[in-house]
């Protein structure tokens, strides 16, 4: 895993979100961009980080921060997550883990003494001009979003 740090420039992607459709990075310009990459829909953990980006948005919005979530579930799964939190912020799919393996994010995991590639919970706070400003990658899941607006502060 060679997971991208501040400074780099953040890849390009077009992944399709809860609606089928296409969304790009460069949707975004000019715009702050909050990517986080979580392991699967409606489990707890991620369902807690989740649901605390949500209630969140409004200071999001008014930092100019775009929240982008992204998991390897198949899109059809995303609209249940979504109408089940509530969520109020895009999700997208990246079923071949492509845009996790650019990030540096995908690779070996532990979980009770099995080993498995998997996605690695991390976020990365990417500027107006699509460089990557922070990358957050300790923190409890529950605490996600404060770690974020501390950044933003």
């Amino acid at each position: 895993m060679n997971t991208l740090k501040a400074g780099d420039k953040a890849p390009e992607f077009v992944l399709k979100n809860q609606d089928n459709e296409d969304v790009s990075l460069n949707d975004f310009s000019g715009k702050k961009v909050l990517v986080y990459f979580y392991p699967k829909a409606m489990t707890p953990g991620c369902t807690i980080q989740a649901q605390n980006l949500r209630d969140v948005k409004a200071e999001l919005d008014s930092k100019n921060v775009v929240v982008l979530g992204i998991s390897p579930d198949a899109v059809k799964r995303l609209p249940k997550f979504i109408e089940k939190e509530s969520l109020n912020f895009t999700l997208l799919s990246d079923e071949d883990h492509a845009v996790a393996d650019a990030f540096g994010v995908w690779g070996l995991k532990k979980f009770m003494g099995k080993e498995y590639d998997g996605i690695h919970r991390m976020s990365f706070l990417i500027d107006e001009s699509g460089v990557i400003s922070h990358v957050l990658n300790k923190f409890k899941t529950k605490d996600h979003h404060q770690a974020v607006l501390d950044l933003l502060a």
